[in-house]
């Protein structure tokens, strides 16, 4: 057991590694342009140790960050503050509550509003990603949701914080569309799951940061404050991304063959490869998006959990699993596209249906065993955030993949996480339990793990282009 835990170890750290090499170590077309102007290295290791961009000299020259590593890590940074502002507010529903005398429903809406707004501009900042430098429109993204963020610091009714988190979803549909995109075009099909699984990491540990940050320093200095002191980071880092970043050329590491369902924007409603990647994660977004926002306040509720409590319980499994998961199933898919193709698809499918039974004894179980049911059922959740976010992105190419991912955000959203949280506190309301409300959450992880199930028929080849 011990032999098996540190092989697992060290693959683990094989992985990330060879995420951070993987330019170095694919062949991406040799035309692109943008390699030569911004050094990316995307020909063999043995050219790349052999090539010197500078005369030799007898003192060797320290190696400078690639442009791609470089822009990963300001792309993970602005995404980690990305999901630290989007979970604050989870984390301190009764203390809002208390404040405005707002009803359940009334909280719901405030994460509804913010999708809404987010679903709206998707199609949008699609449409300008495919036809327009997206490193401005990532920077005035970021921007905007910091600035919304901040703002929150002086609002002081409930019309106001409903105006404040619209703005919000305004400013994360420009990063959530364009980053992936961007990353996409640094690194080839096989290597954007190890890429994505990275840069999704901000996704727990943004969200665990959120939830503490929302309950215990909502509790000590009162609800506005984490606000404004997470808006600041995310302001500075758009500056640095905005100074050092790079974007490269569309479509320079893109090997599998650009057909009409993948490269033409019409062709898209005739790809089940991504209509199912989508379906799936849309009915999964459902199921997450409101448990995430009513998961603390069920945990005060039914566990007897005082809200800082629950809100750091959620925020240490949160984050926990979601390094774990995130990596461990990024991991085994990466091994197993080594001998199957539809890995991506197949791995997402086991993750949610691995899911339902824990769910199931967080909602309706015990209260003693809510908590590591909670903590079984998150590890496997994250496990597809990797794989099935690199389905979408390999499921079409270059010229459509930014209104590709707008569509996608548009359909998760609008199917998914935009009205669950009102729903589950309309349930709430109505039946007088939040268990009822959240187990509604179950019928649609059933129906995401037969969509993904049946999406692994289609999933492409990752082929090279003659």
């Amino acid at each position: 057991m011990v032999e098996a835990a540190a092989a697992l170890a060290a693959d683990s750290n094989r992985f990330a590694l060879e995420a951070i090499e993987a330019p170095g170590k694919q062949s991406c077309r040799p035309e692109s342009r943008q390699q030569a102007l911004y050094d990316i290295r995307c020909t063999s290791r043995r050219t790349w140790r052999n090539q010197s961009p500078l005369p030799t000299s007898p003192h060797p020259l320290r190696p400078r960050l690639s442009p791609a590593l470089g822009t990963l890590l300001l792309l993970l940074a602005l995404n980690l503050f990305n999901y630290i502002d989007r979970y604050i507010l989870p984390g301190e529903v009764p203390l809002i509550q208390r404040e405005f005398h707002s009803t359940d429903a009334q909280m719901g809406l405030l994460t509804t509003a913010l999708f809404a707004f987010y679903t709206l501009a998707a199609p949008l900042t699609g449409w300008l990603g495919d036809r327009f430098r997206r490193k401005p429109l990532i920077i005035a993204g970021a921007v905007l949701w910091s600035v919304a963020t901040l703002g929150t610091a002086w609002v002081h009714d409930y019309r106001t914080l409903f105006i404040r988190h619209a703005l919000v979803g305004v400013g994360e549909a420009t990063f959530g569309i364009f980053a992936p995109a961007v990353l996409a075009d640094f690194y080839p099909e096989r290597d954007r799951n190890r890429i994505l699984s990275i840069f999704y990491l901000a996704i727990p540990v943004g969200a665990a940061l959120g939830y503490l940050a929302g309950g215990e320093m909502g509790t000590l200095w009162g609800w506005r404050a984490p606000f404004f002191l997470f808006a600041i980071p995310g302001l500075a880092i758009a500056a640095l991304y905005g100074w050092i970043g790079r974007e490269p050329e569309r479509g320079s590491c893109d090997r599998v063959r650009p057909t009409a369902d993948r490269a033409t924007v019409l062709g898209l409603f005739r790809n089940p490869a991504f209509l199912t990647a989508t379906l799936g994660l849309a009915t999964l977004t459902f199921a997450m998006g409101g448990i995430s926002a009513w998961v603390p306040t069920f945990l005060e509720r039914f566990a007897q959990m005082p809200l800082n409590g629950a809100d750091r319980m959620v925020g240490v499994i949160t984050v926990v699993d979601g390094i774990a998961g995130t990596l461990v199933g990024g991991w085994l898919a990466q091994r197993w596209l080594r001998t199957n193709y539809r890995a991506l698809y197949l791995l997402s499918f086991w993750s949610v249906a691995l899911t339902l039974p824990c769910g199931a004894l967080v909602f309706f179980g015990p209260p003693a065993w809510a908590i590591p049911a909670l903590f079984a059922a998150e590890f496997f959740l994250f496990l597809n955030t990797g794989p099935l976010n690199a389905a979408i992105v390999n499921s079409v190419s270059a010229p459509v993949r930014a209104t590709a991912i707008s569509f996608n955000l548009l359909c998760i959203h609008l199917f998914g996480d935009l009205f669950s949280p009102t729903i589950i506190g309309m349930i709430s309301d109505h039946a007088r339990s939040l268990r009822l409300g959240l187990g509604a959450t179950l019928v649609f992880l059933v129906i995401s793990a037969v969509i993904l199930r049946t999406g692994a028929r289609f999933a492409p080849p990752l082929e090279e282009t003659g």
